[in-house]
């Protein structure tokens, strides 16, 4: 039973003489060689329907926080008594919800969930996911982008919902923030390293980007010496209301935490007596080393 922090590389994995399963207590299992467990007849199970509904509403609630400025507000009263003032009130990210126009990328189960959410302060919400059947969409009201450059081009607000892998990494760089509507939301609850911290920077700095809200960052704990980082620790002015930053909790409630501990050790259970896979994500790696896991 592992975390996202407990890297399972092949000689990890060869290392263990009578492991039997191997169970993610979370859903992204990118730290894990699942290659390497496929050779051993390993099987690899995560637990993706643990805290769906804290990570969708901890999406809208950043897009919430930057849109109506919250923290911002708050952080310059503590400082300023003219704060309460009109002229003391724009704050870049502030906009009216209804009229924007909301980008998910990864319309998974997380994914799904926070456009409905967005659909419910009257956004419009559109999508993009190459692995989503057609018409799909159809369904629950939702307008599909035929690739990542229309997604961006259109989307007021851009939320990440991919899981971590070779297509995903440093999928928000230069090049595709360059693609992005001027004066776009940029928020991640996904994997840090779906997004290149350096070209965030230089897209905030340049105004190109508005503002952004990232739960997950590609070093963690936060890495203090990247320079966006240390702007942010110092408050410099030029990031006030601009970017929210929080410690990869989307995912915790306390609810959430007893939901994965049951669900992890309720695959275990499945599988060591019975043979039961729930939400194995290794399957073809056994099948291709002559594992057939029903």
């Amino acid at each position: 039973n592992c975390r996202s922090r407990h890297g399972l590389s092949e000689d990890v994995v060869d290392s263990f003489e009578s492991i039997k399963i191997v169970v993610q207590s979370g859903v992204g299992y990118d730290h894990i060689d699942l290659a390497a467990c496929g050779r051993r007849g390993i099987p690899v199970c995560n637990t993706p329907d643990y805290g769906t509904m804290e990570v969708a509403d901890h999406a809208i609630g950043l897009m919430l926080a930057l849109c109506r400025g919250i923290p911002g507000y708050d952080q310059r009263l503590h400082v300023r008594d003219d704060a309460w003032l009109t002229m003391a009130l724009p704050m870049a990210p502030i906009r009216r919800m209804r009229t924007q126009t909301f980008g998910v990328i990864g319309l998974g189960r997380i994914g799904l969930a926070t456009a409905l959410r967005a659909k419910a302060f009257q956004m419009r919400v559109i999508f993009f996911d190459p692995f989503m059947p057609p018409g799909a969409e159809l369904s629950v009201g939702l307008e599909r982008m035929g690739s990542l450059e229309e997604l961006l081009g259109q989307s007021d607000i851009v939320s990440l919902h991919t899981p971590m892998s070779p297509q995903t990494n440093e999928l928000i760089n230069t090049d595709s923030i360059a693609q992005m509507k001027d004066n776009a939301i940029l928020i991640n609850t996904a994997r840090g390293k779906i997004v290149n911290l350096d070209a965030v920077e230089a897209a905030l700095r340049s105004g190109k980007l508005c503002a952004a809200a990232l739960d997950v960052l590609p070093v963690e704990p936060l890495d203090r010496s990247h320079p966006l980082i240390a702007a942010w620790t110092k408050r410099e002015d030029w990031l006030e209301g601009r970017l929210i930053i929080t410690p990869h909790a989307a995912f915790y409630s306390p609810e959430s935490l007893r939901d994965i501990r049951r669900l992890a050790m309720q695959a275990v259970i499945d599988y060591l007596p019975n043979g039961k896979l729930r939400s194995c994500v290794n399957l073809k790696h056994l099948q291709e080393n002559g594992f057939f896991i029903v």
